[in-house]
């Protein structure tokens, strides 16, 4: 990670987000601390080491922090970074933020915690909802209000990363289990008779729900781990000296919660006090979308008094209604279902609460 640090902070690709096992090859050895602005200034080793793979986050950088997860928000913006202002960056920004550089829950948010960028400020409000995966994949909205008095520079601290993640599986939630030990991040591997053991432990500590399947034919070998089943997280499980087969656990929460919204193109929606209205006679839809996990799937849309299915077409769908009238009024809901791993899953959105109005 401190090797990974330096890279990425001499091509101008932001912070380190990963860094990925299984690189089969060789190369000359380099220590760094983690603060050299380049690797000329790092230690060079004689002997050859496992060759190094790195994900950087070109989009988003924490700056002047105590570490990979602390720091002030930075957004690159025409090829130059710029600081985002307090005003314009919550909690769910924040949490979207602290997950894309694997790190745990935001701890501290606060304009100026990590000083003032040099540079210009971003011109946008994030509109982030928690969920995606990658701070660029939120909405955005233009600023009310286009300047940011100094002092405002949001800063941010994310928890530690968690030591345990799955990897490899189009979900935080499916993969290959990793353990972040000694400052890396490595395979567990656990015996036929005890996967299901540490399975359970890992989606309990993922807070991934249950788990669904222990699929095989990992062919990677890694640390030993055995579990009661009834452990709150790996570290309670003990930890074996010898090598065992690579670990790929599906939980149960593999698809993230779809979002549903309401549009017309008539002009015959506003926003009341309990919700989106909507005039009796005018044409509305409601569409069902979700993040680009996994190819296919459908989108089941429930209503008070019926529901409707439609294939997801680019991880969407649209349900037409026309002519609102009072049949229309009422919750509504969107569930998206997928065959994946060999399995049923699904996950619902929020609930849309429409009511039906005269003129």
């Amino acid at each position: 990670m401190s090797i990974a640090i330096v890279v990425c902070r001499q091509l101008g690709c932001g912070s380190t987000v990963s860094v990925l096992p299984g690189n089969t090859t060789r190369g000359f050895g380099v220590s760094c601390s983690g603060s050299e602005p380049s690797l000329r200034e790092c230690i060079r080793t004689n002997e050859l080491r496992p060759g190094l793979t790195v994900i950087c986050s070109e989009s988003v950088r924490l700056v002047d922090g105590a570490g990979l997860c602390s720091g002030r928000v930075e957004v690159k913006s025409n090829q130059s970074w710029a600081s985002v202002c307090e005003a314009d960056f919550d909690r769910q920004d924040a949490e979207v933020v602290c997950t894309e550089f694997g790190c745990g829950a935001p701890a501290a948010l606060q304009g100026g915690l990590y000083g003032e960028g040099e540079g210009q400020t971003w011109d946008k409000e994030f509109q982030c909802k928690g969920k995606e995966s990658l701070l660029l994949d939120c909405d955005t909205s233009d600023r009310e209000n286009n300047t940011c008095l100094p002092g405002n520079a949001i800063g941010l601290t994310c928890s530690e990363p968690d030591d345990v993640r799955l990897v490899g599986g189009g979900s935080r939630c499916a993969g290959g289990v990793e353990w972040y030990d000694q400052g890396e991040w490595r395979t567990v591997g656990a015996d036929d008779r005890d996967q299901r053991d540490v399975a359970a432990v890992v989606c309990r500590q993922m807070r991934c729900g249950s788990t669904v399947s222990v699929p095989p034919g990992n062919t990677t070998r890694g640390v030993g781990v055995f579990c009661y089943g009834s452990d709150s997280s790996l570290r309670e499980c003990r930890r074996m000296y010898d090598l065992h087969p690579g670990l790929t656990v599906i939980c149960s929460d593999l698809l993230v919660q779809p979002d549903i919204y309401l549009t017309d193109p008539m002009g015959g929606v506003f926003r009341g006090h309990q919700g989106p209205e909507m005039f009796r006679g005018y044409n509305f839809t409601i569409t069902c979308s979700t993040q680009p996990q996994y190819p296919g799937g459908s989108f089941l849309l429930t209503f008070t008094s019926s529901n409707r299915t439609q294939p997801a077409v680019n991880h969407s769908a649209a349900f037409l209604f026309p002519a609102a009238d009072d049949s229309h009024q009422g919750n509504y809901s969107c569930v998206y279902e997928n065959y994946v791993f060999s399995h049923n899953f699904s996950s619902e959105s929020e609930l849309l609460s429409l009511t039906i109005t005269g003129n």
